[in-house]
């Protein structure tokens, strides 16, 4: 028995390693001295303070800031109302919607960036930021459908009839009792929402045109050639995931608390 405990730590311990110790060896030499990405050569935050004075990387910073906040405000809006809607539908409605949802979920990344490729091609859309925003929006909308359901399946489904015999109009209803219930669910897609679009590349790459990169495109062209500065970009696209990721899982528990006082 204890051989097995030992054993399992082991496991465990491995697979840790072999997770993080890539982002870790990136971390590190993003602070290297000398160009080489196999010999660190002395601290220096020389990559960072080029890749800030590099206009293409700030650019495509921007966009994917711009992007994802774009695509996670319009997917929350949108996936919650969706959610709260089939609340209310009927049992065989509720089920072929949500299995629909599941699609863009289960199906391949590349399966879905070629099927968007066709889809603006054939109405002869021209890519760019807005074939970019679009495309974002649709593959963020079933995450946050998926967070907030959950949610609503917890609540008395009385809660909203309720809040209409007293008095209260159905957007009222919706605004002060429905939303304020299931906001950890709402604030969790939003987060998972901004985290899928932040780093997203395979539909990017298809979906984009000439002149508007992200920073997933970007990286992805910098990986060809040997640029140290790839490693300062890398680093801070993971402390920006690293912070949505911990923001996910601390809101709710925050919202909880809350909760637990105010029942008190």
């Amino acid at each position: 028995m204890k051989q097995k405990r030992i054993f399992s730590k082991l496991v465990l311990l491995l697979t840790g390693l072999f997770f993080y110790l890539p982002i870790l060896y990136i971390i590190v030499f993003s602070f290297n001295d000398g160009r080489s990405l196999t010999k660190f050569e002395g601290f220096s935050l020389r990559w960072y303070d080029k890749m800030f004075s590099d206009s293409s990387m700030m650019e495509a910073l921007g966009y994917t800031i711009l992007i994802a906040c774009i695509a996670t405000v319009v997917s929350t809006i949108v996936g919650t109302l969706t959610a709260i809607g089939l609340s209310r539908s009927r049992k065989i409605m509720r089920s072929l919607v949500m299995q629909i949802n599941d699609l863009p979920v289960l199906n391949p990344e590349i399966v879905t960036a070629i099927g968007l490729l066709m889809f603006f091609s054939s109405l002869g859309i021209s890519k760019g930021l807005g074939t970019l925003i679009l495309a974002h929006i649709m593959f963020c909308i079933p995450y946050v459908i998926l967070s907030v359901t959950p949610k609503l399946r917890s609540l008395d489904p009385n809660l909203a009839d309720a809040a209409l015999d007293l008095g209260a109009t159905p957007f009222q209803a919706l605004m002060q009792v429905i939303v304020p219930q299931i906001t950890p669910g709402i604030l969790s897609g939003a987060l998972i929402a901004f985290t899928m679009s932040f780093d997203d590349f395979i539909i990017s790459y298809f979906v984009t045109g000439n002149g508007i990169s992200n920073i997933s495109i970007i990286v992805y062209t910098m990986s060809k050639r040997i640029n140290p500065s790839i490693n300062a970009l890398s680093t801070v696209v993971i402390l920006l995931i690293t912070i949505a990721l911990i923001l996910i899982n601390i809101i709710p528990i925050i919202q909880e608390k809350k909760k637990g006082r105010n029942a008190k």
